[in-house]
């Protein structure tokens, strides 16, 4: 690279990744992955997203900022070819390396010695030409050479991952959540405020600033990233950008959108109906999930230590929370007396699950939880079968691809069919 690259090679900026592509053990080509250029009009102006934006979420662009095809090699595609092969593992490996991944690859091409006939090839896109400055010594300098800036996508919804005003939680090292904030719905028709202004504002009406609702929506949303305490709650209000403030609602008073104090949301979650919040922000979350096409799992446990003293049964709580997040939408106390199979209405009742998908484990494999769930609710239904229905285990065993219908299968003989499953089976499997 320091010999045949025309810029040379004496390392590279930032977080940098080194590849060797090769042919049969053979070296053809190298390649050198490093931090995004700090500011670029053209790829700023076509990403969207603020200077706040731009500072915290750079790390999720890489540069490539050295490429060669070694001299010796010859072979018609070959740059577009390893850039593509590059490009489709670099995210993954951006992963493992340095604990976070990257969305967007770019490049500077000097327009006075290549065309980026290769970059087009491997399905890169032109943005433009830089302004012809170098930063040198914490400032920039003209150098009078633009370049042609070239980028390439490596998710689908790039720019919109970027300049959203909540963080993908894919993209964030050490989540606690994995909800995307950017999907739910906060502040619209039918979102968690709306709802939240049915509650009750237990404050006396004369000095009030923040409505309940405004209070409730930003205090939950800090406690499903993980905040719990109060002080904790408020410094992550207080850090939100002004893009993130406005998607919440909050009331724009002047250049800025005002959040409540530490005081004011302490003084509001010590009043409130915790039950009226929960059962809120559990319907809330339930829809949210429906509408996102999410399904929903049931599952009881023990909680821990909870079986000591005068209660010397440990608490067992039944939950429901949804696949993709786990975020938990509902639980109900499993009494001494009982189990959790009948413990499965009381559970699924405050919520809306027409539609939805309920996965359970083979406790609950029966018929009273089937047809609560489809003839009550019109709802579908994942069991598990284990030993425990040892006649159902044994019916479900025989049944091979070729009975179920409408979808086609291959059979022995290389003919599509169409099979009907028989009435026995279909019983038994039901």
């Amino acid at each position: 690279m320091a010999t045949h690259h025309y810029l040379g090679f004496r390392g590279l900026v930032g977080e940098s990744l080194y590849y060797v592509a090769c042919i049969e053990n053979e070296w053809v080509a190298l390649l050198g992955w490093a931090a995004a250029a700090w500011m670029c009009r053209p790829r700023d102006q076509w990403i969207g997203w603020t200077r706040a934006q731009q500072w915290a979420r750079l790390r999720f662009v890489v540069n490539n900022a050295r490429f060669l095809i070694l001299p010796d090699v010859r072979m018609p595609n070959l740059a577009s070819k390893v850039l593509a092969l590059n490009t489709r593992r670099l995210s993954a490996d951006w992963q493992t390396v340095y604990g976070h991944p990257v969305v967007l690859a770019e490049t500077f091409v000097d327009p006075a010695r290549f065309a980026g006939t290769s970059y087009r090839a491997a399905g890169w896109q032109y943005l433009g030409d830089t302004q012809g400055f170098a930063r040198h010594h914490q400032r920039y300098v003209r150098h009078g050479h633009p370049k042609g800036l070239w980028v390439r996508p490596l998710a689908a919804d790039s720019p919109a991952v970027l300049h959203a005003p909540f963080l993908s939680a894919a993209l964030t090292q050490g989540a606690l959540t994995m909800l995307d904030f950017n999907a739910l719905n906060w502040s619209g028709p039918g979102g968690l405020r709306e709802r939240l202004t049915h509650l009750p504002d237990p404050r006396h009406r004369r000095g009030i600033r923040h409505a309940v609702d405004q209070v409730l929506v930003l205090a939950l949303a800090a406690v499903l990233t993980g905040q719990r305490n109060y002080m904790a709650l408020s410094d992550w209000i207080h850090d939100l950008s002004p893009e993130q403030r406005a998607a919440f609602g909050c009331p724009r008073w002047g250049t800025t959108y005002k959040v409540p104090s530490e005081s004011t949301i302490r003084r509001v979650l010590q009043q409130v109906d915790g039950a009226e919040v929960d059962g809120v922000l559990n319907g809330w979350l339930a829809d949210e999930s429906r509408r996102l096409g999410d399904a929903i799992a049931v599952d009881g446990k023990s909680l821990r230590g909870s079986g000591h003293g005068a209660r010397p049964r440990a608490v067992h709580l039944l939950s429901g929370f949804v696949h993709r997040t786990g975020q938990v939408i509902g639980q109900v106390d499993v009494e001494r007396k009982t189990n959790e199979i009948p413990k499965i209405r009381d559970l699924l009742d405050p919520l809306e699950i027409t539609g939805q998908i309920v996965t359970i484990d083979a406790l609950h494999t029966q018929r009273h939880p089937a047809a609560y769930l489809v003839e009550e609710n019109q709802a579908h239904y994942v069991m598990a079968v284990k030993g425990n229905q040892a006649t159902m285990e044994e019916a479900i065993a025989a049944v091979s691809c070729e009975d179920f219908s409408p979808s086609g299968h291959h059979n022995r003989s290389g003919a599509w069919a169409r099979g009907t499953a028989g009435r026995a089976d279909h019983d038994g499997a039901e």
